[in-house]
């Protein structure tokens, strides 16, 4: 359904922390300039853990309002609890998004039965498609290729961002569920394994400040052209790699203030990035051309 490169956007704050719709509207535009192929609103770089449940239907409003279907809007709208995913999932749906992306329910540690029925009823809740997100890293919880394959078989669950890095995780899920569900890398630097295997995209923080880049890129995987995806992505390594020398968002939040598409705000418990990494992802971006 959706294919390419779909940014996760971030969420622009004031330095008070105070959400900056302005910036919002410009970096839709740049996304929409640059060939982005999906924004995904509110997701884990857009700090969805700390903004409320109305700074949260407001943001994908607003992003969707901007890009007044020029590009699709995949809003994140999981949570770990069951009936506030589907409030906001709902919220989303009415607000006009294409799609939704559900994080495993964090913290909590439900067993796969409990997976299973926590996107078994949002789905049925809410009838917008709806796309898994499988992130142990962050969430302590693991969704197995077993339940994977059993959602799929739910109309309006059409994809998983698998962002374990692990590509072999990846394409046993796409041998398992065919054509049934999308999947999609979380993971930048094996995005364009995962995109040769079968993948469908990149679920990407390296397209908030590479946008272009990176839809050349994963339109190159995804036309099955190696020489010319991995010439693109070599551009782009170090920036896959130092864009999580801290935890995401606080490095891209950086390296889009410094590029002068952001202010500096962020939200506690984040901080901003310390000054020891400047150098490291300032030369980053001068790799990938970007300052």
């Amino acid at each position: 359904m959706f294919h390419g490169s779909m940014v996760a956007l971030v969420t622009p704050m004031h330095e008070d922390g105070s959400l900056d719709y302005d910036s919002l509207d410009r970096l839709v535009e740049f996304h929409i300039e640059n060939q982005t192929d999906a924004i995904v609103a509110v997701g884990t770089t857009g700090e969805s853990a700390t903004l409320d449940e109305e700074e949260h239907c407001h943001t994908i409003a607003r992003v969707v309002k901007k890009a007044a279907k020029r590009v699709p809007v995949i809003a994140g709208t999981g949570s770990n609890s069951t009936s506030e995913a589907i409030n906001l999932t709902r919220c989303a749906m009415e607000a006009g998004a294409d799609a939704c992306l559900l994080v495993t329910p964090y913290y909590n540690k439900p067993t796969q039965e409990g997976l299973y029925l926590h996107y078994k009823r949002i789905a049925e809740a809410v009838p917008v498609p709806q796309i898994l997100y499988n992130v142990p890293g962050r969430t302590v919880c693991d969704m197995l290729p077993e339940t994977v394959a059993r959602l799929a078989e739910i109309s309006n669950i059409v994809g998983i961002k698998e962002a374990t890095g692990n590509v072999q995780r990846g394409k046993e899920i796409i041998d398992k569920c065919g054509n049934k569900l999308d999947v999609y890398s979380g993971d930048d630097a094996t995005a364009l394994e995962l995109m040769l295997l079968g993948g469908k995209g990149d679920i990407s923080v390296t397209a908030n400040v590479a946008p272009k880049a990176m839809h050349d890129m994963c339109a190159a995987a995804l036309r099955g052209e190696r020489a010319e995806a991995e010439k693109i992505n070599q551009t782009l390594m170090a920036l896959h790699k130092d864009l999580f020398l801290e935890a995401n968002p606080i490095p891209v939040k950086w390296a889009l203030h410094e590029m002068g598409l952001i202010g500096d705000g962020i939200r506690l418990p984040l901080t901003h990035l310390s000054d020891k990494y400047h150098d490291q992802v300032r030369q980053a971006l001068k790799q990938a051309n970007l300052l």
